[in-house]
This record gives C-alpha cells, structure tokens and sequence, in this order.
C-alpha cells in the first residue's frame, strides 16, 4: 500500500511516499480502507520528536491520527463491526498511521460514522473531538452557567470546543484573529477577542475553565482570569505529574515532567487554581455521544481545505503554519 513515512525526526521535513506492506488486524482490531485523513498539529510534532519520550514509537513510521474509511477486514475477536460498514476514528497511540491506504484500529476506538457527513468531514471530527469532550465533559465536567475561555477559537480544536461548551450550557469566550472572529461568535461564542487587539486579561476575569492550546506565556496569563476554584486544561503542556503517571512513564521522563511544570503549578497555587496537561486518547464510545450531537445538528464540524493524498505533505505545512480555519484534511477516495 500507498503511505506517508518519518524515516527520522526532523523538524519540517518532508514525509516520504513509500510502499509499505499492508498491515494484518490483531484479532481486536478492523482493518480500514482509508476514504479521507485528517491532518493535525499533533502530526508535525510527533514528525519533530517532540513527543519522543511520552511515545517512543520505532521508525520509520507511518504518520496520520484521524481515519474515516470502510471497513474491509475484521479480527476474530470483533462484534460490532463487519466489512462494508462506514466508520471514523482516532487510531490508537502506537497504532497510529492513517496516511496511508489501509490503517487497523481497534474495535473499542472505533465508531460507525455520522451518517449526514461526507467521509472528508467525519475524518476531520475524531481527534479535535476527543480532546473537547476529554477536556470539558471528562476532566472538568463543565456545567450549564459555567463560564469557559477556549483559546485559538477558530483552530480544529477551538471551533469543536466553542460549539461543544455552549451545548452544555456555558457561557463561551475565545480568541480569533480579525478575519476569523465572525466565524467564531457563528458557532456560538459569546465572547470574542480579537487577539491582534486586544490583550483577553484586560477583557475576561472570574472564568471558571480556561482550554489552553498555546504558548506558556498565554497560560500563565490564562491562570490569572480564572476564579479560585477554576480550572486550566492545557493541551499544549507542559504536561504534569499526574500524566506520567496516567501513561505509566519511566521515572526519569516523570521527573522531567515534574521539573517542566513545577513553575506553572507552583503558580497554579498559589491562584487557587487547578491545572492540568491532557493528552487526549482514542474512545469509539467517546465518539458516538460526539455522533449523537452530530447527528442532532449540535455541532457541525468546519472545514478549512481538502488535499489530495499525493499532496499531504503541503496538507502537514499548511497545517503547521497556524493559519488553518477550522480543519484540514487529505482525501483518497
């Protein structure tokens, strides 16, 4: 088969073409046909070896997190799925690779695909959407009245997370830039700050969650307009003590990550804030309380561009460049 390979990590290094043997699903997994891939920010940094400790994947490897496809071939372990179905994922750490033509994904990561979305628009859903729902439902529970900070609102994650938060009832703040900030209060902003403008902390104070996807210092910053009692979810690091041991990290990479977030955590504190770092994880049934929002027309995902297949590595640049509105996407059927 046709895939996308890191031979080493390089920063901004092109992804070589190659053929690769077509993989064998364990006898938990499905084997997908790959219809459309999404492209992430996650991608280029595991390209760059920024993740290397957390997940020392074996190179080369094939890169791609978001998958929507047909399942072609089943594991002998497998119910829910058989061949034919149309379906949307994550593909599982250390399974990851959906730049590709086929990619095996385990039954439990798996979900049926919304079925009022193209194959292009559910490949763009499974990572922006796992890491909102983790975020706000899972870690901090946001609740009807509870007012949010989402940074980057109008990125992959921010215009899932603006239009996920006002589903369950928060008050919704984000950040844009000039051209994009009609887009943001579209999706159902309350609060919108043009960051080429305005600085938030002169704007926004006694939030309750902030979703931080930015630089250390915007968190800091960040820290400082939650009320005591509030949260920080930081999807950008530095991550924590308590996600090492969520990953079960060697004691060396533990400590770093101790001594990486010491300061912000000291801060934290010293606010009467909570933070915390989230690396979000794959989750089929995750996905179908996503497809159920999805299907009620709750959220609709927000597409920036398309790419051929061939052109993926333009996809990965476009992407890295942070100028993406909303999500992007290769295509290969």
């Amino acid at each position: 088969m046709k895939a996308f390979v890191v031979d080493r990590y390089r920063k901004q290094a092109a992804l070589r073409l190659a053929d690769m043997p077509t993989p064998e699903p364990h006898e938990d997994e499905v084997l997908v046909e790959v219809h459309a891939a999404g492209v992430n920010l996650l991608d280029a940094k595991i390209r760059g070896g920024e993740f290397k400790l957390i997940l020392p994947y074996r190179l080369p490897l094939i890169l791609g997190h978001d998958v929507a496809g047909v399942v072609v071939k089943v594991g002998t372990r497998v119910r829910q799925f058989k061949p034919g179905d149309e379906v949307y994922a994550r593909a599982d750490d250390f399974r990851i690779g959906t730049f590709a033509e086929f990619v095996p994904v385990k039954e439990a990561s798996l979900a049926l695909k919304p079925k009022g979305l193209t194959m292009e628009e559910a490949a763009s859903i499974p990572l922006v959407g796992l890491t909102a729902w983790q975020a706000l439902v899972e870690k901090v529970g946001l609740k009807k009245g509870q007012k949010v900070f989402i940074q980057a609102g109008s990125g992959g994650v921010g215009t899932f997370a603006v239009q996920l938060a006002k589903h369950l009832g928060a008050t919704v703040a984000a950040t844009a830039g000039t051209t994009h900030v009609a887009l943001v209060k579209s999706l159902g902003a309350d609060v919108v700050i043009d960051y080429k403008t305005q600085d938030f902390e002169d704007v926004l104070r006694d939030y309750d969650v902030v979703l931080n996807s930015q630089d250390g210092k915007t968190l800091e910053k960040s820290l400082r307009i939650l009320k005591r009692g509030g949260k920080l979810i930081s999807i950008s690091g530095p991550p924590d003590p308590q996600f090492g041991r969520e990953v079960a990290a060697p004691g060396f990479v533990r400590l770093v990550m101790r001594l990486l977030s010491s300061s912000v955590r000291r801060t934290a504190q010293q606010l009467g804030v909570g933070y915390s770092f989230l690396f979000m994880k794959a989750s089929g049934s995750q996905l179908r309380e996503i497809t159920r929002l999805i299907d009620a027309g709750a959220i609709r995902p927000v597409m920036d561009r398309v790419f051929p297949f061939e052109s993926t590595n333009e996809a990965l640049a476009y992407v890295e460049a942070g100028r993406a509105k909303g999500k992007v996407v290769v295509r290969l059927k």
